[in-house]
This record gives C-alpha cells, sequence and structure tokens, in this order.
C-alpha cells in the first residue's frame, strides 16, 4: 500500500504543472547562468555574506543589541533555505521512481522500494558531500553562538563567494583543470620540504653550531626559502646549512616557475571558452540577430555591409584565421562547427535570431547547416549560397527559402553589360559602395501607371534610374530569356523592351534615393487619381 502511494505520488509530481513550475523557477534563481534571475540573486547574496562577515568580526570585541541579532539571524535563514532549496532541486526523486516502476512493469518483474530509497539517497548525498555544499553548510556553523570555537568556520563564508562571483569561479575551474598537474607539483613540493627541513635541522641544530632548535622551525624556514620570501628570522650559520639553503632557493625559483607556467596554460586553454560564454551572453540580449555561418569572401561582405546598416549579427566559423579576423573587427564570433545543434542553439536560433546566411564555399557543409536550422527552427528565413548548379534543388529540399549562386549572378552580369560600361561602373560602385546609389525594389500595385505596361513604355530616366530586372510569379513571364530561378519565384535580369508587367511583380531598380522616392511617389499618385485601373 505504501509502495503503490509514492508511485501515484510520483504521477501526481510529473504531471503537475504547478510543481514543474515552481521547481523551474527555484532552478533559474540558483543554477540557471542564462537566467537573469540568478544574477540578482547572486548580488543579493553577495552583499548578505560580507555584512554577515562584518557583523561576526564586529562582535568579537563588542556586544551586538537585539536589532543586529535579529539581523544576523535573518541572514542565517536565507543561508539555511538556500541550502534546503539547493538540496531539493539537485535532482528529481519522482523520476527515479517513476521510471524503475515502468522498467519492473514492463519486464513484469518486482519493484523494489528500498533499492529507489538506496539510489535517492545516493544521489542525496552526492550533492551534499559535493565541494560547494560542504561549504554552504560550514558557513552556517558560525551562527551557533554556545561554541565559540566554531567561530573558525567563519572563513567558509567567504567561500560561499564562489558560488556567485564568476570570476573566482571560473579560477576554480581553471585549478580543477590542471589538478593533475598540481597535485604532481605539491607532491614534489612536499618531498622537498620533507628534504630540506630533515637536512637543514641535522646541519642546524644546537649541538652542530646553530639555533633551530626543532623539527617544527625548520620546517618552517624551509617553506619560507623554498617560497623565496626569506624572512631572515632564521638563518643558517654552518657551511652545510648554506649549501642546502642556496639548493632550496634555486629549487624553489623553478617550482615558482613551474607552477606560473601550468597557470597560465590553464588560463590559455580556458580564453577560448570565456570569449564564447561572453558571446553567448551577449546574444541573449540581442532580438532579430541574423546567424552568419562562414566568414570567407562573401561572408565578410555580408557582415561589412550588416555593420554598416546596424543590423545585429553573429558569425559562425571553424577556420582559426577567420576567428582572427572577426575578432580583429570586434564582430561577435563563435569558434565552432555551425551545423553542430549546440552551436545554433547557442546563437540563439531558437529565440533570438530572425535569419540564417550559409556563406561557406562548401556546398555539402552548406545543406547541412540548412538542415540543421531548418530542424531547429521550422520559421526562420534560411538563405543559402551555392557554388555548383547541381547542388541548387538540395539545398531547398533541405529547408533553403532562397538561394544564391554568386558566381553565376557575376556572369550574367559580366555578359549583359560587357558592352554599357557606364552601367557596369555603377553596378561595381554599389558593390564597392563607392558611389552613393542604391539598389531597392519596387512593388507593380494594382491600379498604377505600370501595370500591363512593357519596360519600353516606363520612362526611368525621368527618375534618374536604372532597370536591372524583375521579380515575378507570373506564368506569362517564362517565354523570356535571362531567368534566373529562386524559390517558387524568377528573376528576369535585364529584360527586354517588349517585357510586359503584372500585378504583383517586384522592379529591382539602381539609383539615387531620390530617384526611387520620387518613382514611388508618381506611381502611388497614379493609382489614386480618378479612373485609374482597380
Amino acid at each position: 500500500m505504501f509502495t503503490r502511494l509514492i508511485v501515484y505520488f510520483s504521477y501526481f509530481l510529473q504531471t503537475s504543472g504547478a510543481y514543474q513550475k515552481t521547481k523551474q523557477f527555484f532552478f533559474n534563481l540558483l543554477e540557471n547562468p542564462h537566467s537573469r534571475l540568478k544574477a540578482y540573486f547572486d548580488v543579493f547574496m553577495i552583499g548578505l555574506v560580507m555584512i554577515s562577515v562584518f557583523l561576526l568580526i564586529y562582535e568579537i570585541d563588542k556586544e551586538i543589541n537585539a536589532i543586529q541579532l535579529f539581523f544576523e539571524e535573518s541572514i542565517i535563514t536565507i543561508f539555511i533555505v538556500e541550502y534546503l532549496l539547493r538540496f531539493w532541486i539537485y535532482n528529481d526523486n519522482h523520476k527515479i521512481v517513476l521510471e524503475h516502476y515502468e522498467k519492473a512493469e514492463y519486464l513484469d518483474i518486482p519493484f523494489s522500494l528500498s533499492k529507489i530509497i538506496k539510489l535517492i539517497l545516493t544521489k542525496k548525498i552526492e550533492y551534499m558531500i559535493s565541494p560547494l555544499a560542504v561549504i554552504d553548510l560550514l558557513a552556517i556553523l558560525p551562527s551557533y553562538r554556545p561554541l565559540r570555537f566554531l567561530r573558525i568556520f567563519l572563513i567558509f563564508r567567504l567561500f560561499k563567494l564562489f558560488r556567485y562571483v564568476n570570476s573566482i569561479k571560473l579560477f576554480s575551474q581553471i585549478l580543477t583543470s590542471k589538478r593533475f598537474e598540481l597535485y604532481t607539483l605539491a607532491v614534489f613540493l612536499g618531498f622537498l620540504i620533507f628534504i630540506g627541513s630533515i637536512s637543514i635541522f641535522l646541519f642546524e641544530n644546537p649541538q652542530s653550531g646553530g639555533h633551530i632548535e626543532n623539527l617544527f622551525d625548520a620546517v618552517y624556514w624551509a617553506v619560507v626559502t623554498l617560497s623565496t620570501v626569506g624572512y631572515g628570522d632564521i638563518t643558517p650559520l654552518t657551511p652545510g646549512g648554506r649549501v642546502v639553503a642556496m639548493a632550496l632557493i634555486f629549487t624553489g625559483l623553478g617550482i615558482l616557475s613551474f607552477f606560473t607556467s601550468i597557470i597560465v596554460s590553464a588560463f590559455t586553454d580556458k580564453m577560448q571558452d570565456m570569449r564564447e560564454n561572453r558571446t553567448f551572453a551577449e546574444l541573449q540580449r540581442i532580438e532579430n540577430i541574423i546567424i552568419i555561418c562562414g566568414f570567407g569572401r562573401v561572408g565578410r561582405h555580408i557582415a561589412r555591409q550588416l555593420k554598416k546598416n546596424q543590423q545585429p549579427f553573429v558569425i559562425i566559423d571553424t577556420n582559426a584565421a577567420h576567428a582572427a579576423a572577426a575578432r580583429h573587427l570586434n564582430y561577435l564570433f563563435i569558434h565552432a562547427d555551425a551545423s553542430k545543434n549546440e552551436v545554433l542553439k547557442h546563437a540563439g536560433i531558437e529565440k533570438n535570431a530572425s535569419a540564417v546566411l550559409c556563406t561557406t564555399g562548401n556546398d555539402i557543409t552548406n545543406v547541412y547547416i540548412t538542415l540543421t536550422s531548418r530542424q531547429l527552427n521550422p520559421d526562420i528565413r534560411i538563405i543559402s549560397r551555392v557554388n555548383h548548379n547541381e547542388n541548387i534543388n538540395k539545398l531547398y529540399q533541405a529547408g533553403a527559402n532562397h538561394v544564391i549562386h554568386p558566381f553565376e549572378i557575376a556572369g550574367m552580369a559580366v555578359a549583359e553589360y560587357v558592352g554599357q560600361p557606364v552601367a557596369f561602373e555603377a553596378i561595381l560602385g554599389i558593390i564597392r559602395e563607392e558611389k552613393q546609389i542604391v539598389m531597392e525594389t519596387i512593388c507593380v500595385q494594382g491600379g498604377s501607371s505600370i501595370e500591363g505596361s512593357k519596360i519600353a513604355d516606363i520612362d526611368f530616366e525621368h527618375s534618374k534610374l536604372m532597370l536591372v530586372g524583375v521579380i515575378s510569379t507570373h506564368p506569362a513571364h517564362q517565354k523570356h530569356k535571362n531567368s534566373y530561378p529562386l524559390k517558387g519565384q524568377d528573376f528576369y535580369f535585364n529584360p527586354e523592351k517588349y517585357f510586359e508587367l503584372q500585378q504583383g511583380d517586384l522592379l529591382v531598380v539602381l539609383g539615387r534615393q531620390v530617384g526611387v522616392d520620387h518613382f514611388r511617389y508618381q506611381l502611388e499618385k497614379s493609382r489614386l487619381k480618378p479612373g485609374a485601373k482597380r
């Protein structure tokens, strides 16, 4: 009966929305590194820790009043509640119960409640003996006033800062990553202190003419000498003692150099993670970001234009040279494989991103990135570069909204404008940003003066515009040449004079912004005239 009650209660917790929301709230408050709640809570706890330490120091030689006592007890209560909450959210006990119960039901084997209790206790003890949990517990002990010797645990109040200060946590992680090297160094250092202590005591004891009276003084002298501090309160007098001192000084210099190299190499190894964590934290605060996958020639031109337009973006690339170039330009950069799920998630594809640009020079890589992006966010806009025509359909099938063939576009531009140097220079001026010219799209609205008109009948010259092409889905245009397929539509490059415009067509024009605005104004004005086509 008791076992069945435990199982029913576990199912209740599993399906309870209120319970799940409550636990998620406290997880975000205490553990989730990407939560704003945790950032605020950490600042609050740092303040409480410092105040509690000052109070305990203050009462060493002074009496505290009732208000100060109440304040200290309130802080301790918060510490206790925090410890219990962390103990609670460390794992889900009901999931352990349900996992073993469903396994027992499926295999038709006995369900052992004692085994479940053992597993749950193992998990909780695992948390209780973790370093930070031990520090949390020891930080509470100094508040027990009848036992004054517990004040020695006051130092653990300061150790609690490891939980809340990222730089301290980073340093502890670095030391942990080099624990093998540090353990080796510690063993070697202990061996040297032992040898140095015994040696100096043999040469510098009172019977030999020295003044080191006991082994503790010898150990103290060896530590001070190895650290290259040399207080001078104990100095060797015998020739043998001086030889030992010189040997320990040179050995101490080597140990310090070795320790410094370990820490420097650890920071160097961690530098990449530090950069990426800073990038991820910044990405959490940016909305409508564009993800550029690949920072080659195409990616660099896109990034420069987005920077100019103040459009936020992040670059993902595995090339170390590209990483150095992007960081030199102060671009947000993730040095990783853009086809990996976790990388794109960190870049914000599920929440903050508005588009993904696949600009690598490898079509297969672009296909993988497109597939991964579409799986993670079915609604995101994906624009991909392609180098070979046979891969265009593959990219569309993978989920790309638009596929661009830069070499084919360049070839068409050269072929069409090889005999028109002025037009060709205008296009190059836009690409190189050498001229104050813009490229804009103008929609052919129903009832406007150009609906049903031929290209030859439209006065682009009056607005100082040049027509580059027409984007259309109308089947009547399929007879024309210079058609470049897009997804669900076609781009007609430099259309013939007899090309007849239809409602919904998009004109791609070149010119100054004032000319584009004037042309749009004339079209809108023609739609509003009495008797205009509707």
